[in-house]
């Protein structure tokens, strides 16, 4: 009776979304990016729904699975968010399970200031200092060519994304960790299913993260993940997320380790329950299995999901070339097969027009646009008004709110992506009707401007 059941529900559900959702989507606003959800992500929300378990269960027990076959990746580890992702990767290379590889308060982290916040976040909430590098104009990545020169004794980490599905020098930078014995964090968020020599990114270094929200290459509504091929490292990041206990067992299940009352860890008494048993300081930072419905059903859509947005990036390359007299676009590295994530658009410095015109525009005539996220994170608020210690470059240690232009300076491409720098969409439900306005919006006011 129950199966009947639930089948007649999930019936209805599919009536109910060919009828309100089925029809041609319809832009009068051509957002940068945006959620494509069809029935079968209906469905499996509504069969989560109905197991009325709601915390991780079945559903996050597949989507892990097949999340890491997708990847080629041992573990996947899901979480509340891409941020939370990147929280539990830092975190995890604190843990005094890895003796003296561990990050300690004081440790440098090799990093950008553009790209998104909680890049960043991470590595000043765990008392670690920000060591920034200048990026390149084009691929809008990490220079790797600066980074030794910013090394110290005290530099332990590389933690930088893959700026908006674009890798970033993964052969440089490898060779980098591996002379000078440094952890490699890929945030991958804006990345999903990029591939550098036939590797994912995410998968190259120690850890990578992923962001599923509305505007990411999949989707949870809210939610994220961390991968590794590390078994230590996977379960320090367990811990870390799972409240900072020693005890991995799933919800629900208790004495997967067959030992729960015979351990002494700590100064507790022998035998006090594994199952309440913390070996970190950690959060709590798990998904719902309703989350992890959508996942399922989207994971089996991001094949087709990364060629559309291939196929709308290449539209755009072809459709804006005749313009490269005023316009900057995407550079990709040899070997590197990006997954976009936008379509990021330069206005150079001699052009008739600023990156600000050109930006209103599109917006008036409804083309959406976004920044490269923060531009220049030493220029925002959370810097400028917070005494965090930083670096740039090979600088010594600054305080971050004693920069002037004389340190911001240290970063003149950073500078450059702030006032020059912008992009707009390339996420599947994006046809070539969209794109096409896209590039005749563009086109006209460059005419405009140009009188050309």
């Amino acid at each position: 009776m129950e199966k009947e059941l639930r089948q007649a529900v999930k019936d209805a559900a599919s009536n109910y979304f060919r009828q309100v959702h089925g029809g041609k989507r319809e832009f009068k606003y051509i957002p940068p990016s945006g959620k494509l959800l069809d029935e079968n992500d209906l469905l499996n929300m509504i069969d989560a729904s109905l197991d009325m378990w709601l915390t991780a269960g079945r559903f996050n027990d597949q989507f892990e699975k097949e999340f890491a076959q997708f990847l080629g990746v041992k573990f996947a580890l899901s979480t509340n968010s891409g941020s939370s992702a990147n929280l539990l990767a830092l975190s995890a290379l604190t843990s005094h399970k890895l003796g003296d590889k561990r990050l300690k308060r004081g440790d440098e982290v090799i990093t950008v200031a553009a790209g998104f916040p909680t890049t960043v976040n991470p590595i000043i909430q765990q008392g670690l200092v920000p060591v920034f590098v200048d990026c390149e104009v084009g691929t809008y990545n990490i220079n790797a060519s600066q980074i030794e020169a910013a090394l110290s004794p005290k530099t332990k980490a590389i933690f930088v994304a893959h700026t908006l599905g674009n890798m970033f020098d993964m052969d440089e930078i490898l060779a980098l960790c591996k002379k000078h014995n440094l952890w490699l964090i890929e945030d991958s968020c804006d990345a999903l299913g990029a591939e550098w020599n036939g590797k994912k990114a995410g998968t190259i270094g120690h850890i990578g993260t992923y962001s599923f929200y509305p505007a990411h290459h999949l989707t949870m509504g809210e939610g994220g993940a961390v991968v590794t091929n590390d078994p230590q490292l996977y379960r320090i990041i367990l811990s870390f997320r799972d409240w900072g206990r020693d005890c991995w067992c799933k919800p629900g299940v208790d004495n997967t380790c067959k030992n729960r009352f015979n351990m002494q860890l700590g100064n507790l008494p022998f035998g006090y329950d594994h199952k309440y048993t913390y070996s970190h300081i950690g959060f709590n930072l798990k998904i719902t299995d309703w989350q992890a419905a959508i996942g399922v059903s989207q994971v089996k859509k991001l094949p087709a999901y990364i060629q559309k947005r291939t196929d709308n990036a290449a539209y755009l390359t072809k459709a804006l070339s005749d313009l490269q007299d005023y316009l900057i676009l995407p550079t990709v590295k040899e070997g590197v097969k990006p997954s976009w994530f936008g379509y990021l658009i330069s206005v150079r410095e001699n052009a008739p027009f600023t990156k600000q015109e050109l930006v209103e525009y599109l917006e008036k005539n409804g083309i959406g646009t976004r920044q490269l996220f923060a531009g220049n994170l030493l220029r925002q608020p959370m810097m400028v008004d917070n005494e965090i210690d930083l670096r740039i470059g090979n600088s010594p240690v600054l305080k971050s709110c004693d920069l002037t232009e004389k340190e911001y300076a240290l970063l003149p491409q950073t500078d450059f992506i702030m006032n020059h720098t912008f992009w707009v969409g390339t996420f599947p439900a994006l046809g070539e009707e969209q794109l096409a306005k896209t590039s005749a919006v563009i086109h006209a006011f460059v005419k405009e401007k140009t009188n050309s």
